[in-house]
């Protein structure tokens, strides 16, 4: 039965569909709102300083709602200040998305968008290349270090990018959520695929520290009902279940036993809380402000 256990991420449209119920049915963007809204003004007071244009490298930038959130704090620090905003994203639909998306929004008068069709890892091979290394005023990679083969090298090279008083942001799950957990646990006997590890915030500062990076971390609470996974034959469960193991139809293929474990699992409090009847997932995000 395991043999038919397949990753979620060799079926496109399923995993965009489970990705929509995953943001529908948890509180991640109001938790990167609140971040922005309370800490980012703070962090990025000395970006700009004594610079004509603020330079920004959005790394897998997606549809763009996160990153126009970050230009409109750049904006309020430096109203008026030409902003340069580069983005790279390997999906041709997202790219199309955010060119939309930009297209609909005001207030961007002074920002100029070049979009890059590729992965962080093309990017990097690409400029390193061409020998001429842009500087960068702010790097943010937001949700995308799981998709990267050589972290540290990554980090490494996008340190290497930052001009005087820049700052890189890197947002992905904590290592106090339940999904390092889960994990944990799991991990061996869940389909794996090369496109993506299994990383949390633990383990991206101890490879901050070896690289001798300085770097603040902030943990945020943010929770993921996953109520309806409980519910047999429904829709949405369904597709929470193939979020939370990366497997398609995980649901209809995973081995009972495998099953059975999860299901109690996830009923306990260092995976979840129960609240009001439902029961919510530690989707925990940890914001880390790396220093040039």
């Amino acid at each position: 039965m395991a043999s038919t256990m397949r990753s979620l991420f060799s079926d496109h449209s399923r995993y965009v569909e489970s990705f929509r119920r995953f943001l529908n049915n948890s509180t991640e963007h109001q938790c990167m709102q609140e971040f922005f809204d309370k800490k980012l003004p703070g962090i990025i007071t000395r970006i700009g300083d004594t610079k004509s244009e603020i330079k920004i490298l959005s790394i897998g930038g997606g549809a763009g709602e996160i990153d126009l959130q970050i230009l409109s704090k750049v904006q309020a620090q430096y109203p008026g200040v030409h902003i340069s905003n580069e983005v790279v994203e390997p999906s041709a639909e997202q790219i199309a998305k955010y060119k939309e998306f930009v297209a609909k929004s005001s207030n961007l008068e002074n920002t100029k968008f070049v979009w890059h069709k590729e992965t962080s890892s093309e990017y990097q091979n690409r400029m390193i290349e061409k020998k001429e290394l842009q500087k960068w005023d702010f790097i943010h990679m937001i949700q995308m270090l799981y998709y990267v083969k050589d972290i540290p090298a990554t980090l490494k090279f996008f340190h290497s990018l930052l001009a005087s008083n820049a700052k890189i942001l890197i947002i992905l799950v904590s290592g106090i959520s339940g999904w390092d957990k889960l994990w944990k646990k799991y991990g061996s006997r869940l389909p794996r695929d090369d496109l993506c590890q299994y990383v949390t915030s633990t383990d991206l500062t101890q490879m901050l520290d070896e690289l001798g990076i300085k770097y603040e971390c902030y943990d945020l609470l943010s929770t993921m009902d996953i109520s309806d996974c409980f519910i047999d034959g429904n829709e949405n469960g369904d597709l929470l279940w193939d979020f939370l193991t990366e497997t398609c139809n995980f649901n209809t293929t995973a081995p009972a036993d495998l099953k059975a474990e999860i299901v109690k699992d996830l009923q306990k409090p260092e995976f979840s809380v129960k609240k009001d009847g439902k029961v919510l997932f530690n989707n925990s995000l940890s914001f880390i402000v790396v220093d040039a």
